[in-house]
């Protein structure tokens, strides 16, 4: 198991350093300046190109810069707030769309393997029926359309929730969001779990554990439910980074100061800093969820950890 977490481990780093490059590279070769003021002289720009070190040749910024990224040093804003660090600057917004997210994740995760196991156990079915009809308008419809259902009729008709973020009601202005948010994860969740469920269900080895008189309750949750993982894990992993670094779409239609949101703004604005610097961060959490994905497969079934050579 500890080569096996090793080589992945190794994987996950040099893929991390292939990002920051291509990253610093569009940075570099991308059009225009992130000091965009037309009032500035050539002397003006010179002089802040000098001041923040973009005057040196390439390779040296390039080693600059990954030595102050692996300090956690990203930098200072350009433009969105002059010489902020981006550290404070996306410290507060990142804690807002994680709060969303994880909250998203979970209501979709949860709901999503009742809805499935409920599913696969009543084949055919009413319960069936219904659980396939959610799954489908939760992949179909996009959020933003529950978003703006939900705003209306819970927020703006029955006013149990405000109609935009307010710091003053941080905890319930998340809730709407969360729940628009989790429509597609209960989809494709339920999906996944009916299928894999079905199919662990009528194996040769579940129907033998059936007819020795097995609990229940043991063969559906420790046998079928456990087989069930290992590709429901694919689906979740990439749906759950995507979940905490925040929706923009979502985030702009309840006005949430998050992530998502500051991203768009760096982008309008220039500010190259920033918005590399977030585009990073996303993937230093997407490698990160994979590499937990991959050690989970090694634990959930010691067969992909001996295929690879891993020992425990």
């Amino acid at each position: 198991m500890i080569n096996y977490v090793a080589k992945r481990l190794l994987i996950a780093c040099c893929t991390l350093l292939v990002i920051l490059f291509i990253l610093f590279a569009m940075m570099e070769w991308m059009p225009g300046t992130p000091f965009n003021d037309d009032k500035l002289t050539a002397q003006q720009l010179a002089q802040l190109n000098t001041a923040y070190g973009l005057d040196k040749p390439v390779p040296i910024k390039f080693a600059n810069y990954v030595t102050h990224v692996l300090q956690g040093d990203f930098g200072v804003s350009y433009v969105i707030q002059k010489n902020m660090p981006i550290t404070s600057l996306i410290q507060d917004r990142l804690l807002i769309s994680f709060q969303i997210g994880l909250q998203a994740i979970t209501l979709g995760i949860v709901i999503g393997l009742l809805l499935g196991i409920i599913s696969a156990l009543r084949h055919s079915t009413i319960w069936d029926t219904i659980s396939s009809l959610v799954s489908m308008l939760g992949a179909s419809i996009p959020s933003y359309v529950f978003a703006l259902g939900l705003m209306y009729f819970f927020a703006f008709k029955l006013g149990w929730f405000p109609v935009l973020f307010s710091q003053r009601m941080a905890d319930s202005s998340t809730i709407l969001p969360s729940i628009a948010l989790a429509m597609l994860p209960i989809a494709k969740v339920a999906r996944f779990t009916r299928n894999e469920m079905i199919e662990a269900l009528q194996s040769d080895y579940i129907q033998l554990a059936y007819s020795k008189g097995m609990n229940s309750f043991v063969i559906i949750v420790f046998h079928a439910l456990r087989n069930t993982l290992i590709p429901l894990l694919t689906v979740i992993a990439p749906m759950v980074v995507g979940m905490m670094m925040g929706s923009m779409v979502i985030e702009n239609i309840f006005a949430i100061p998050g992530i998502g949101n500051l991203f768009i703004t760096a982008i309008q604005v220039n500010d190259y800093n920033v918005a590399i610097s977030i585009a990073f961060i996303y993937s230093i959490l997407f490698i990160g969820m994979m590499l937990l994905v991959d050690v989970l497969y090694g634990l959930i079934d010691p067969r992909i950890r001996l295929a690879g050579g891993g020992k425990t």
